[in-house]
């Protein structure tokens, strides 16, 4: 790999007598990783896990296989596991992923959180947020706001809010080069004073928003210390309520020789490409104030359900449902969601996933969300449909299914191999279709 000249002679600097093996890692093949998903109901057994990590392993897995369309993994590779990993959210926690798309931190994230608590996934992107969304629908999470917003809007809705922020920051990704070569074109001598400055503004915002005694965990996939130990020094520098808290080396992490307690992740020295994490509790016992007075926020375009639609939804769910589902339940149009509780008013929030769709409100009846159907586990569902290997390559390209039997007409979740893929409409032997044509390929 061709690298740039500035870059070779930076790293040769910095790295000394390990600059060679640094510097000729990059002419060997980027490592391929997946995490299981321990929210789903069926698991597999996979080989090759990455050490010390509770759901990491390596090798690709093809976003066209049934693992992968039911959520049962996420590729996500393993230098960047550790992001997730260090943070470790606790249950019930308020959480934030500040820049989170495609999903790969918010999912890590999800799966401590066992679908207890609130996590807020940020993308200030509108077109990542929608790729963000779609990537937390199928991991089957119950208790996610997918919004798309600057961290300075997020900061005035959510003041002295969350037990727990990431930010893996926009970062000039030094780390990403071995895997997309492409990031090199980006890449000047400047670049990463850049990019330190870009992430020092949206920190500032994202402080304000921590609780007391909240944590931040701070990563890039860079090795550039303008942006990593510089960003560092930053933080302790400019907030007196922040302390570091030293991170614990594990599976390759690397304790950084400019601030001991934050680590490095390097190719030559671990099975997976580049990133900085360090991480931070906020020592300050009383709730931030904010910085002007703000003004009572109208109501948001939500609603409560109407009786009609109380006895709608009771009416499904006491004939389809095997659980009870925790949160607080709105309407917005005819669509039902389902949120988590103790949200603030979120009407000034551009929001690209509101909550769990459980579906849409109809003349005298109440439609199933695909996401619905994802997020259940089968045990949660009264009438299930497994459907095979040949039958699930007949589904996900948006034609219907002939079952072998004939079954009585209604609403089923469509399982295979253990896990949930939507519900659809039985009539007779045919399993209608209702696999969001967004999503449709030919297998």
């Amino acid at each position: 790999m061709e690298l740039p000249k500035e870059f070779i002679k930076k790293y040769q600097e910095l790295l000394g007598h390990e600059a060679q093996p640094f510097l000729e890692s990059f002419d060997k093949t980027a490592i391929s990783a997946f995490r299981t998903n321990p929210l789903k109901e069926e698991q597999i057994v996979f080989d090759a896990p990455i050490p010390d990590t509770p759901w990491g392993h390596y090798g690709k897995i093809s976003g066209k296989s049934v693992e992968h369309v039911t959520g049962l993994v996420y590729s996500q590779e393993p230098a960047a596991q550790m992001v997730g990993q260090v943070a470790s959210p606790k249950s019930d926690m308020k959480v934030l992923d500040l820049a989170a798309a495609p999903g790969g931190k918010t999912t890590h994230l999800l799966s401590y959180l066992n679908n207890t608590g609130l996590l807020v996934s940020n993308e200030i992107s509108t077109k990542r947020s929608k790729i963000l969304a779609e990537n937390v629908e199928r991991f089957g999470a119950r208790n996610v706001i997918v919004t798309n917003e600057s961290a300075e809007r997020l900061a005035k809705v959510f003041p002295s809010y969350f037990d727990l922020i990431v930010f893996d920051g926009p970062c000039s990704g030094e780390g990403m080069f071995r895997k997309d070569p492409d990031a090199m074109t980006y890449w000047h001598a400047g670049y990463p004073n850049e990019l330190a400055n870009l992430q020092k503004s949206i920190l500032a915002e994202a402080i304000t928003m921590l609780a007391p005694g909240g944590e931040l965990v701070y990563s890039t996939c860079t090795w550039a210390p303008e942006e990593n130990e510089g960003v560092v020094s930053w933080l302790l520098e400019s907030f007196d309520n922040l302390e570091l808290t030293p991170i614990k080396p594990i599976n390759g992490m690397t304790n950084s020789e400019i601030i001991p307690g934050t680590v490095r992740m390097y190719p030559h020295r671990f099975k997976g490409e580049g990133q900085f994490i360090a991480k931070f509790k906020n020592l300050r016992s009383e709730p931030n104030k904010p910085k002007t007075k703000s003004k009572k926020l109208s109501k948001t375009t939500s609603s409560a359900l109407t009786k009609t639609q109380v006895d709608l939804w009771n009416r499904f769910s006491s004939e389809h449902l095997t659980t009870e589902l925790v949160g607080s339940y709105e309407t917005f149009g005819d669509n039902l969601y389902l949120l988590p509780e103790g949200l603030p008013d979120l009407s000034k929030v551009r929001i690209a996933r509101n909550g769990l769709h459980l579906g849409t409100f109809k003349k005298n009846r109440f439609e199933p969300s695909f996401a619905l159907g994802v997020a259940l586990k089968p045990s949660e569902v009264v009438q299930n449909i497994e459907i095979n290997i040949e039958q699930f390559k007949i589904y996900v390209s948006g034609n219907q299914v002939l079952l072998d039997q004939n079954y009585i007409n209604g609403w089923y979740q469509v399982v295979i191999n253990g896990n949930g893929l939507g519900f659809a409409k039985v009539v007779g032997n045919q399993l209608k279709n209702y696999y969001p044509k967004g999503l449709r390929f030919q297998y």
